[in-house]
């Protein structure tokens, strides 16, 4: 997702499977989005717009679940499909050309009620993702909510948990670099994409309350800018060729609670080579490097809950003089029943670019672009 994501509204509609099958359930929901861009450095002259006319109601979206599971069968399937401006697709790089696309589509064996294995388009499990699912992963770009199409293998053995998966890349199609709530981080259709990456994640629960853990992943970038998507034969004569680079990313995370307080951190480094040997890619940008920080702090009471989400990412590339991006995002979510209403808040100082860097979008003046906006949400289910 981009981390410019704007003051949102959100109204869900689902419906479900007779209660009597609690397993199998169809569903769907609409939503849409009220911005109110309340700072942003002058690009776009968003914020005097905004200011203006008191924000815009936009990104309109039809979302369809499925997830069903026979009684007694070790067989599951679930799938999220979204349609629409606001599905946080990017037509442009993604599978279907348009505003519509799987957020995730998988199958899954269970073993028993411990083990699984996953095939299909699913959630990469590499550390955690912040609360404050509307502004974003913030400084976590292209590292927090991962959704790649691959397989995955999970299990919990007493009080440790891991996971063994392989993914052949970030989401159908041949070019596509698009995991819809994570977009824009991962090359393009035309430059480079993420592809035949290895993950471990292992984690243990020192009690029931606290959990540290360990996450790493590691693979290959192929060159988009030599193949010619929907032709039979476009990789043939560039497979070998088209495999130009790596990437590697770990993290160290922990999550825990005392009583009604949450606690969630997490430090990760990140790594990507050789891009300058895209045709059209970056330029110079040999390798991409950084050091990011994310934590969490909430408080729940009740029906209330309230959260402090933080993210740093600080560049380790040679020759990128961009500052650090620091993103804050405090908000309060409340539990009405149905639903939950959401207010929050996201100020920051940069992005993360498509090249998994910190970018400050060419302000040379002070190396820091900035960005602030409020979001509200209300979301109804049924």
């Amino acid at each position: 997702m981009n981390n410019k994501i704007p003051f949102v509204l959100l109204f869900s509609i689902s419906i479900l499977a007779p209660a009597a099958v609690a397993s199998n359930a169809i569903s769907g929901g609409v939503w849409f989005n009220h911005r109110n861009v309340l700072v942003e450095d002058d690009f776009n002259d968003a914020e005097q717009r905004d200011q203006a006319t008191l924000g815009d109601i936009q990104s309109e979206a039809l979302i369809l679940y499925l997830d069903y599971q026979k009684k007694e069968s070790p067989w599951k399937v679930s799938a999220e499909w979204r349609a629409g401006p606001g599905s946080f697709t990017d037509p442009a790089n993604n599978s279907s050309g348009d505003n519509f696309g799987f957020h995730k589509a998988w199958v899954a064996y269970h073993f028993n009620d411990s083990s699984t294995i996953t095939v299909g388009k699913s959630q990469v499990p590499f550390g955690w993702k912040t609360t404050n699912f509307w502004p974003g992963d913030m400084a976590l770009g292209g590292y927090g909510d991962q959704l790649d199409v691959g397989i995955k293998y999970s299990s919990t053995l007493d009080r440790i948990h891991y996971d063994l998966a392989w993914f052949v890349a970030d989401d159908f199609g041949e070019t596509s670099t698009d995991t819809m709530d994570d977009n824009n981080h991962w090359g393009s259709s035309t430059t480079y994409r993420k592809v035949n990456t290895a993950v471990a994640n292992i984690s243990f629960a020192v009690t029931k309350d606290h959990t540290i853990g360990l996450s790493y992943q590691s693979g290959k970038l192929q060159d988009n800018s030599s193949v010619n998507a929907g032709s039979n034969d476009s990789l043939v004569d560039v497979a070998d060729d088209s495999i130009f680079g790596s990437h590697d990313a770990w993290d160290i995370w922990y999550q825990g609670k005392i009583g009604a307080i949450g606690v969630w951190a997490q430090i990760l480094g990140t790594t990507r080579n050789n891009l300058d040997d895209v045709a059209s890619g970056p330029v110079g940008a040999d390798k991409t490097k950084t050091q990011r920080l994310a934590a969490t702090v909430s408080y729940s009471s009740g029906p209330f809950n309230y959260y402090l989400d933080f993210t740093k990412a600080s560049t380790d590339t040679d020759g990128n003089g961009a500052g650090d991006m620091v993103a804050w995002a405090p908000g309060v979510s409340y539990n009405y029943g149905p639903g939950w209403f959401y207010v929050e808040y996201l100020t920051q100082t940069n992005y993360i670019d498509r090249n998994g860097d910190v970018s400050d979008m060419g302000d040379t003046s002070n190396t820091d672009y900035k960005f602030s906006a409020l979001y509200l949400t209300v979301d109804y289910y049924f």
